[in-house]
């Protein structure tokens, strides 16, 4: 049998790459395991072979030691790779199948999975509806920042590439079709971006630069990125968004000088619970700030979109409220200005097959726009420093040299 290496989550600020188990066709019991869950067989499975697996600004609040995520549990839920075995059950997933991994993992069977909401399956998770790979609260399924991951419901949940050549020329690009593009063009068709739209952006991270250039993709007139860090934002600039410097002052006000006007059509909050302050305010972590500013800069009867992260257990919170998720934000103001709020994880589903379109007729260069740089698998730990440090940059690791890493 083959072995297998694995980005391991051991308490706050520290990874390692370690031997972690080949994956089977059947849960076993482990760090973040539900009961529940221990023992179930997977038929419908396949062994993926890992291409390409990302590090994830999600990963990095459980790493920053945020979240009530447990030691031992293997990391990563950006996956691509190529199906190595496929289990008695999978029907139309073949072994060579280059294939992209969507982070959620769901079952195509339930009311949800048939209303195209993969992102809240309800038979894949005894804790809550929704699951994910190597992630707290999310049914225990392992993490795929590793040399071998299982993927359940094959069939279901894997896309296949058309053609595996033309794949690999743009294995960069379409290794961000497993979250954080859908994720930021979800943020963006959830807010209502359209052809000739005036967009604010919160956070230039990853999902952030991904969410703009998805704005543009679907036909913004302006796209606005608001950031305190002044590579990432250089890095908007670079694929032509205009940026603003939160900590230079009031974003209403920053924005009126772009615009002429203090307000945006839409907004897209790309940051999440652990936000920062604004203007005098930049140094301070304020959970509700980026929900705050979205309502102030957005006009009445537009529409925010929120694929940032927000957490029921935040055990570093600022205080005793938002440790439990309760965040002081101005639902009033929302309510006076008839805004549309849409929250949750991104179901990756909706959307890959249209964006890896996209990629493969070049329509939008997302690998660029996020500025992905490959490293070895072994080099996990320093590519999560480097993230928590505010690299502009979105690490790709390379397990098994296929990016020519090792």
């Amino acid at each position: 049998m083959s072995g297998n290496r694995g980005v391991i989550y051991q308490g706050p600020g520290e990874v390692e790459v370690t031997d972690i188990a080949y994956p089977e066709f059947e849960l076993k019991d482990g760090p973040g395991v539900n009961p529940a869950n221990v023992g179930r067989k997977v038929p419908h499975g396949a062994i993926v072979k890992v291409v390409a697996t990302n590090i994830c600004g999600s990963d990095q609040h459980m790493v920053r030691g945020r979240t009530t995520a447990p030691a031992g549990l293997v990391l990563g839920h950006e996956i691509t790779g190529e199906v190595v075995e496929a289990g008695p059950g999978v029907e139309f997933v073949q072994e060579g199948d280059l294939v992209s991994v969507p982070f959620n993992i769901s079952c195509g069977r339930c009311r949800n999975c048939k209303a195209r909401r993969t992102e809240i399956c309800l038979n894949v998770n005894p804790d809550r509806p929704g699951s994910a790979y190597g992630y707290v609260d999310m049914g225990g399924w392992v993490g795929g920042q590793a040399q071998y991951v299982l993927v359940p419901y094959a069939d279901w949940n894997l896309l296949v590439f058309p053609d595996r050549d033309r794949a690999m020329d743009k294995i960069m690009d379409l290794t961000m079709l497993s979250d954080i593009f859908p994720t930021g063009y979800h943020g963006c068709v959830s807010a209502g971006v359209g052809v000739g739209s005036t967009v604010y952006i919160a956070g230039a991270g990853p999902v952030g630069l991904a969410a703009a250039a998805s704005a543009q993709l679907l036909g913004a007139a302006v796209v606005i990125v608001g950031d305190l860090n002044a590579e990432r934002l250089a890095q908007a600039r670079g694929f032509g968004c205009e940026t603003i410097d939160i900590s230079q002052g009031d974003p209403a006000e920053l924005i009126e000088q772009l615009l002429g006007t203090p307000a945006v059509d839409c907004a897209v909050d790309a940051v999440g619970f652990e936000a920062h302050g604004t203007g005098s305010e930049a140094g301070n972590e304020a959970p509700a700030s980026v929900l705050n500013t979205a309502m102030d800069v957005t006009r009445a009867g537009g529409a925010i979109g929120i694929p940032g992260l927000y957490v029921t257990g935040d055990p570093g919170a600022v205080d005793d409220a938002a440790k439990e998720g309760s965040l002081s934000i101005r639902f009033g103001l929302g309510w006076a200005k008839s805004h549309a709020f849409y929250t949750g994880q991104c179901p990756v589903m909706k959307y890959h097959r249209e964006l890896m379109m996209a990629i493969l007729y070049e329509k939008v260069n997302i690998a660029d726009a996020v500025n992905a740089v490959a490293i070895p698998l072994e080099e996990a730990a320093r590519g999560y420093q480097e993230f928590d440090r505010g690299a502009a940059k979105k690490y790709v690791l390379d397990p098994n040299g296929y990016l020519g890493t090792g």
